[in-house]
Formats: structure tokens, C-alpha cells, sequence
């Protein structure tokens, strides 16, 4: 049985499926270090400073400073300001991750295409052909 595991492992679908997974962790830490320490700041001072983070509605109808002062005093609230934050980070996430499959794709050789086979035509006249004989 050790055996068996061991060849599992061993294949390269295995091997590479696991470094594919190490290394879409270590892409997605950066791409996500770059949309929160890099892109947010420019967009919220782009906003007139506004910090997405803390835009919440109470649903007690009091109003809190913050979303800490409002979690805080545990108020029920609707923290969408956290929603349009992922939102933002879906975007750019997804931008970037375009850019560098784009990026990918420039660099790969191109596929050099088969050679076209015979057209049906082609095939029928053959066919017809071998049935007269």
C-alpha cells in the first residue's frame, strides 16, 4: 500500500497540481498585499479620504463613529463599506490576474498549427473511388 501512495505522489499531475496550489497561495498574497497596502489608499484619498472600511448602518437606528465603536457596543449593523471594499478587491484582483495570464500567453511560443486534412469533398471522391473498385 505504501507503494501504490507513493507512485500516487510521485506522478506528475500530483507534483504539479501541488506547486500550481503553493504558488497561486504565494500570487494571491501578493496580489492582495498590492490591492490593500497599494490601490486602496490611492482610491480612498481618491474619494475624498473616505475609509470604505468603516461605512456601516446601524440597525438600531443610533449612529457610531465606526464600525469598531459600532461592534464595539455590539450594535447590529450592516457593514457595506466591508462589501464595497471586496468588491474593489474583486476587480483588481481580477485585472491583475488578466495582466499576467496576457503576459503569459506573450511569452509562450506559438502553436503551430496541424496541417489541414482533405476536405469532405475530398474524402467522399476517395470513398467513391474504392467503392468502383
Amino acid at each position: 500500500m505504501f507503494k501504490e501512495f507513493k507512485d500516487f505522489i510521485m506522478t506528475g499531475n500530483v507534483v504539479e497540481f501541488a506547486v500550481a496550489v503553493i504558488m497561486a497561495t504565494a500570487i494571491g498574497a501578493v496580489v492582495n498585499g498590492f490591492v490593500t497596502d497599494i490601490i486602496m489608499p490611492v482610491v480612498g484619498q481618491a474619494s475624498g479620504g473616505m475609509n470604505f472600511e468603516d461605512l456601516h448602518y446601524a440597525l438600531n437606528g443610533e449612529n457610531y463613529a465606526s464600525l469598531a465603536v459600532a461592534t464595539e457596543a455590539g450594535a447590529p449593523v450592516i457593514a457595506y463599506g466591508r462589501w464595497i471594499n471586496t468588491i474593489v478587491n474583486l476587480i483588481i484582483v481580477g485585472f491583475v490576474m488578466f495582466m499576467i495570464v496576457k503576459s503569459y500567453n506573450k511569452m509562450k511560443p506559438p502553436v503551430e498549427e496541424a496541417p489541414a486534412g482533405p476536405t469532405q469533398e475530398e474524402l467522399l471522391g476517395e470513398i467513391r473511388d474504392l467503392l468502383k473498385k
